[in-house]
């Protein structure tokens, strides 16, 4: 495998999810919970609830981890819930934040998921999205940046838990 090449730089990253909660300061309650799907968001989400804050926007914030990639570059199609899932959704506003909508299939359990436990409404802000990987009609609410059909890592994913720390996403071979 060679060393990573960038796609998108850390000052490029940092602009759009300043836009991204101006856009989620106009678009959401005052009030709402925002749900990180783990593990890959970690530092989007972190950017982003920090971008909130800057505009007097403090959401309560839920984790899920769920899992359908092992340490190989393609989904294995099947969505799993590892640990617990957030509590006291009931009759409250959610944000689904994830890293990336690829063929929809972890969002859309997700979504369910979370409507399930009485969300409402919910809505989706995902770092990336790779339309032309969908196997499921999915849709993005709000989205940080539309890529091609290409294996990326840094910012937060990884390659076989490698990569994660990279302040740039970049492509891998």
């Amino acid at each position: 495998m060679t060393d990573p090449k960038t796609l998108i730089d850390a000052a490029t990253i940092a602009r759009r999810i300043d836009a991204l909660a101006e856009e989620l300061s106009r678009s959401l309650p005052s009030e709402f919970v925002m749900v990180c799907i783990l593990n890959g968001v970690f530092m989007f989400a972190a950017d982003l609830v920090r971008a909130l804050a800057r505009r007097a926007i403090h959401p309560t914030m839920e984790f899920i981890n769920l899992k359908s990639y092992g340490d190989g570059t393609e989904s294995s199609g099947q969505v799993r819930v590892l640990g617990t899932l957030p509590e006291q959704l009931n009759g409250r506003a959610v944000l689904l934040v994830d890293d990336i909508l690829d063929t929809g299939r972890t969002l859309h359990f997700a979504r369910a998921l979370v409507t399930g436990l009485g969300a409402n409404p919910v809505r989706i802000c995902v770092f990336l999205d790779k339309p032309s990987r969908r196997a499921v009609a999915m849709t993005a609410d709000h989205v940080g940046f539309q890529i091609e059909d290409r294996f990326v890592v840094g910012y937060g994913l990884d390659h076989a838990k490698r990569w994660r720390g990279l302040p740039d996403l970049a492509t891998i071979d």
